[in-house]
């Protein structure tokens, strides 16, 4: 997802795809921990999904304040 397509989305959304990359990330270090996870580069692309969730979140707050 783009930053403009993650910037469309409404506040709720925001917080269900959140914790869906939350639980993506899980899944995948549970994966990597028994040797089941084929492509190593799924994880910093989860972590980077979340990363740039967070910052729109956190630019959100900051302008609402």
């Amino acid at each position: 997802m783009k930053a403009e397509e993650v910037r469309a989305l409404s506040d709720k959304e925001l917080d269900k795809q959140l914790e869906e990359a939350h639980q993506e990330l899980f899944n995948l270090r549970f994966r990597l921990a028994t040797k089941q996870l084929v492509n190593h580069r799924e994880i910093p692309r989860a972590k980077k999904r979340i990363a740039q969730i967070k910052t729109i979140m956190r630019e959100r707050e900051l302008t609402k304040g």
